[in-house]
């Protein structure tokens, strides 16, 4: 193998590597912007619960009312965290396999 041959090889594999390195590059930032949006949508949703509950506690006047009111958006809250966290495992889970998977 001539020295031409052998410098456009190591080009190549270097260009190879580049690419790779870029393409983690842009994977671990997609997973960040994933993080940071799931992030603001739960910081929302928790922020919308809670006016839910000071307009409750505010406007309706009727103890009982109120009371199951309360109850209802406290379950809806309870559901909501139990969903957020199986998601949150789930996704977890899926990038530790798939960052097992591409260490083999």
């Amino acid at each position: 193998m001539d020295d031409e041959q052998k410098w456009s090889n190591i080009s190549s594999d270097i260009a190879d590597v580049a690419k790779k390195i870029k393409s983690r590059i842009d994977e671990e930032d997609l997973v960040e912007d994933l993080k940071d949006t799931f992030k603001t949508t739960i910081d929302n949703t928790s922020q919308l619960i809670n006016n839910i509950i000071k307009t409750v506690e505010s406007t309706v006047t009727d103890e009982d009312i109120k009371k199951e009111t309360k109850e209802i958006v406290n379950n809806i809250n309870s559901e909501l965290k139990t969903l957020l966290t199986e998601t949150k495992n789930k996704i977890s889970d899926n990038l530790n396999i798939d960052s097992f998977l591409e260490e083999e």
